[in-house]
């Protein structure tokens, strides 16, 4: 079940059929937009995510229930964080739009105007396997900006959202090519 609300490539579903990829006229690219769907560990943490915050805020109800409402309010409280950080991982990723690209961490985010992007490249390099310390050789799309030696590595195949997952590494790493292309230096 494709989850389409979460993402803003809505049009693309539509179009899918279609082999050429034209922008249709109510696409507004002046909002920020996801390339690409969301990857099932990230949704699948999410949702892990929020089944322990209903756990927690079934907890709260029942001390409070039980009269304790300093205990509630700290369950209550706790559960409503839990929310909050299931939402901020759903939303992590890569969003563009007119404007510039922007990358959104789970502990932070970044927005880069596309005047000051160089390059926005697809390497082979070792990659981190779902963020964690332990790399393996994989695909990485890194952007370099003016004024900085080092690239930034946006999106790997090798992250939440592309495990296993190949193609759809590849349709976003040419999505997010193709907005820097058209909305780079040259514009």
């Amino acid at each position: 079940m494709p989850l389409t609300f979460l993402t803003a490539d809505r049009a693309s579903d539509a179009r899918a059929a279609d082999a050429d990829d034209i922008a249709l006229p109510f696409d507004d690219h002046d909002q920020w937009r996801r390339p690409y769907r969301p990857g099932p560990w990230r949704v699948g943490a999410a949702a892990l995510l929020l089944l322990l915050a209903s756990f927690v805020m079934i907890a709260a109800m029942i001390i409070a229930a039980a009269g304790a409402m300093s205990g509630a309010g700290v369950c209550l409280a706790l559960g409503l964080v839990i929310i909050a950080l299931s939402l901020r991982l759903l939303r992590a990723g890569v969003w563009v739009s007119r404007h510039g690209l922007r990358r959104v961490g789970f502990f932070g985010t970044s927005t880069l105007a596309w005047s000051r992007v160089t390059r926005v490249q697809t390497v082979q390099r070792p990659v981190r396997w779902l963020g964690l310390p332990r790399t393996v050789q994989g695909q990485a799309l890194q952007l370099s900006r003016s004024g900085r030696d080092e690239p930034v590595e946006l999106i790997t195949d090798h992250n939440a959202d592309f495990l296993s997952r190949e193609t759809a590494f590849e349709r976003a790493a040419d999505t997010v090519e193709a907005w820097a292309s058209e909305y780079g230096r040259t514009h």
